[in-house]
């Protein structure tokens, strides 16, 4: 049995939590700061005399741990995982947990500890915001706000459990408790991961489309059991949300023979996955589904976190459920096949993760982005792989906290998302293409409500075009585009929830009037 690794910020708990999960599963507790501290010098003496040295000590602390730990439960310091190699050798012997806990109360729990034990508390806002990327790189984020201790170490528990099912030690956790599921990133679909997944359902139904069941079909078909396996390809297309297709394919899975012992298969972009998502949710009222997205929009973004929905005439996704899958695998051969456009809307999510987490994510997209605007069936680059699974920690990470955007962490995946579904839903054009579109209004908007620098917005510009989208949004911004936010889902009254852009990486929530925000967005010119 693996040993797990708690991290997070300075008082998130990792002490406490790791001692109460030590005591209710019998097993050895270390703390790493008390072993650097047994050589003889206190931690916060150290960190204040050769912060270097103490970090050296660290690592050689840490690997002395995991060499010794079994099935240990180790809390380490707040900037154990960012220092180093410590976060990938914790990641290759155990379970990573991140308990995330909000500055203030981290602050607030801090300063009312000893002074001696908090060295680095006068530059805590700065740390987090520094460390945050890291913490999400765990295999799972817990959230602590408003929990006991007991109940974090339930929750980390949980993750735990479920992390120990998967076959696969590397997957990304979305921790939910008792309902916490992996999502797995490799070259293909993981036979072992799928058929753990599946556990021993009555039958099997597979949703795709055409156009991806001419490629990927057969391999999924053989993992899940031809036997008991029925297959249902639609057409392509954001038209196949609607209720028509939705009775259609209930009716297909009953007489089918399928029952609440029965799992299916979203098998495709982001229509099939909310579309079969909704089905799931509803059939029976409720049957589980396993998500293997095909699209970079479905692996970073639809696939995660349970949204399920069909279209109204009066916009997208206005019908629909919450309903978690027990895993999202992604295969990224599936990408070769995939049609240029759709290649290239993908990376209009992907530019919306680089600014929620920070300037290394959006380096390591501009690396990628000469394949997004490349020749058809081009392999993708290898750093693709590392883009992907850190949208994929983001988002994750952001689920576990929020999974029915009732705290408001869960609307930060909305960068982009109220002017881009506005000129999506009127234009037709391509989610992630709508969402890039989306990213420079939010720029726009974030320079005149909250002074963002406003080259920011020039820099967006020039990010979507290297990667092929389109980088001229006045042209949508038309009366039919901006009536359309009247019937966003994150409406209130006369104001919508907007997502504004204080810096790369510093992204935050803002109520503004609709009305300011045409005027905004499209100014009324001079007489």
């Amino acid at each position: 049995m693996a040993p797990l690794f708690l991290i997070g910020f300075m008082a998130a708990g990792k002490t406490s939590v790791g001692r109460a999960i030590a005591r209710a599963t019998g097993r050895q507790f270390i703390d790493l700061d008390d072993e650097i501290a047994a050589a003889g010098t206190p931690v916060a003496e150290l960190v204040a005399r050769d912060e270097a040295e103490f970090r050296r000590r660290e690592a050689d602390a840490l690997a002395k741990t995991i060499a010794s730990a079994g099935n240990a439960v180790i809390a380490t310091g707040g900037g154990a995982a960012a220092h180093g190699d410590n976060l990938a050798r914790m990641r290759a012997a155990g379970l990573v947990v991140a308990l995330a806990v909000d500055v203030a109360a981290a602050e607030a729990r801090a300063a009312a500890e000893p002074e001696a034990r908090r060295p680095l508390l006068a530059s805590a806002r700065e740390l987090a915001a520094r460390r945050a990327p890291v913490y999400r790189r765990a295999h799972a984020v817990v959230d602590t706000t408003g929990r006991t201790v007991a109940e974090v170490a339930e929750a980390v528990c949980a993750v735990e459990r479920a992390w120990r099912r998967s076959p696969q030690p590397g997957v990304t956790m979305v921790a939910l408790g008792e309902r916490s599921y992996p999502i797995s990133v490799g070259d293909r679909v993981d036979p072992a991961v799928l058929r753990a997944a599946l556990g021993e359902p009555s039958r099997v139904a597979i949703l795709t489309d055409t156009a991806v069941a001419r490629h990927w079909l057969a391999p999924v078909v053989a993992i899940a059991g031809p036997g008991r396996t029925e297959t249902i390809a639609i057409p392509p297309g954001e038209a196949q949300k609607s209720f028509a297709s939705y009775e259609r394919i209930c009716n297909q899975l009953v007489a089918a023979g399928l029952d609440r012992g029965s799992v299916i298969i979203a098998l495709g972009g982001g229509v099939v996955g909310d579309l079969a998502g909704f089905v799931a949710a509803s059939l029976y009222r409720g049957v589980a589904v396993i998500q293997l997205p095909t699209t970079i929009v479905a692996m970073t973004d639809a696939a995660i976190g349970g949204k399920t929905a069909i279209d109204l005439p009066a916009g997208k996704n206005l019908v629909g459920a919450f309903w978690q899958p027990r895993l999202v695998g992604c295969a990224l051969d599936t990408l070769v096949t995939l049609p240029g456009r759709e290649r290239r809307a993908g990376f209009g999510e992907l530019w919306k993760y680089a600014l929620l987490d920070g300037a290394e994510l959006w380096t390591e997209v501009v690396t990628c982005a000469g394949w997004a605007a490349g020749p058809d069936a081009t392999p993708p680059p290898p750093e693709l792989r590392t883009v992907i699974e850190r949208a994929i920690a983001f988002k994750a990470a952001v689920v576990g906290r929020d999974e029915r955007e009732l705290t408001g962490h869960r609307a930060l995946l909305n960068l982009g998302h109220t002017v881009g579904h506005a000129i999506e839903s009127a234009t037709g054009m391509l989610h992630g293409e709508a969402v890039g579109l989306g990213l420079i209004a939010a720029c726009r908007v974030s320079a005149a409500v909250c002074g963002t620098r406003r080259d920011l917005e020039h820099e967006v510009v020039a990010a979507l075009r290297a990667s092929g989208l389109p980088g001229d949004l006045d042209p949508y911004l038309t009366d039919d585009v901006l009536a359309r936010i009247w019937v966003d889902k994150k409406r209130i009254g006369s104001s919508v929830r907007f997502l504004l852009i204080r810096e790369v990486g510093v992204c935050e929530p803002a109520e503004i009037a609709i009305t300011e925000l045409r005027t905004i967005l499209r100014p009324v010119p001079a007489a």
